[in-house]
């Protein structure tokens, strides 16, 4: 299974929450899983981080890449094929940071 992680369930998955259930967990480690971290999401934290709404033990452009490498999940680039996909988006959400990673999780399911 190829999994795109949304920014906040990374956070709860590298810090331990019990916000994560068991079973996002033992889905997220599985090693028959690839599982994927957004560029959009870092980008997400730094912007969060500068505002003072998220607390982090290093800056983020530190941590989380080490966070992300510490737990084998491999990084995703914004591409152009998934930025055109927001053209097709319905307006239902408005945060940009999730529409783009639902952008790149549907042209990576085109892709793969």
């Amino acid at each position: 299974m190829k999994l795109l992680l949304d920014t906040h369930i990374f956070l709860w998955f590298i810090s331990g929450s019990p916000q994560l259930s068991a079973t996002f967990r033992d889905t997220i480690q599985n090693p028959n899983n690839d599982v994927y971290l957004s560029v959009v999401s870092l980008w997400e934290c730094i912007i969060k981080y500068q505002l003072g709404k998220l607390l982090l033990p290093e800056s983020p452009e530190i941590y989380l890449p080490k966070q992300r490498e510490r737990h084998q999940i491999d990084s995703l680039a914004v591409d152009e094929a998934s930025v055109v996909q927001l053209i097709n988006l319905p307006s239902l959400h408005r945060d940009p940071f999730d529409r783009l990673l639902i952008c790149q999780a549907l042209q990576q399911t085109r892709h793969f």
